[in-house]
């Protein structure tokens, strides 16, 4: 009588063993299709948040000016986050937010038509100008580290900078840029590159 009672009971633990083990992989190879659709979709999710928009127009002046498109990327999501009607509490206008007076002389420079008030709200002539205008900064310091960082404080402040021995030439100390607004925006640009670079390279 023992004996039928516990083969009834190991009969009955076995059925309650295998429903769980059903529902348990039903629900494990479930879970795998989510991870892997997920995985799939990563890119394309990461993609429309690190967006390439403006294509046309980074691609070309950026082979013009010998400057890799994904930096200019980076800038203009960090910049206007790609609005091009975007107007800082500083005055810097556009996707790559110029200042008028920066982006008037290199135009002038380029010889290039330009009118304040109007010229910065056109995106191809704002990129143009604000790729010309970052690799005039790249040639200076010949470093991506000081040519973000004045792209935000200024030539003059970056140089000054070096000058007083407050950040090296080699860029390699960026943790000391003093403005604390300039010393984010250049680890947010440099994060942002790497991404842009996994994404598009």
């Amino acid at each position: 009588m023992k004996d039928f009672k516990s083969r009834k009971k190991n009969e009955k633990h076995k059925k309650r063993m295998k429903k769980f083990s059903k529902k348990f992989f039903i629900i494990l190879a479930v879970c795998i299709c989510v991870i892997v659709l997920c995985i799939s979709n990563y890119k394309n999710i990461l993609r429309k948040i690190y967006k390439t928009d403006y294509s046309q127009y980074v691609e070309k002046y950026s082979k013009e000016n010998n400057v890799d498109s994904l930096i200019i990327y980076s800038i203009i999501k960090a910049e206007s986050n790609f609005d091009e009607g975007a107007i800082s509490n500083k005055g810097a206008t556009g996707l790559m937010q110029l200042m008028d007076e920066t982006a008037k002389e290199v135009a002038n420079n380029e010889v290039m038509e330009y009118e304040s008030g109007s010229t910065l709200y056109n995106a191809e002539e704002n990129i143009k100008i604000g790729i010309i205008y970052f690799s005039q900064l790249l040639n200076s310091f010949k470093n991506l580290n000081l040519a973000l960082a004045a792209y935000n404080a200024g030539y003059g402040n970056v140089k000054a900078w070096i000058e007083k021995g407050i950040i090296k030439d080699d860029g390699s100390d960026i943790e000391n840029i003093p403005f604390k607004e300039t010393n984010m925006y250049v680890r947010k640009i440099l994060r942002d590159y790497k991404i842009y670079k996994k994404l598009y390279s």
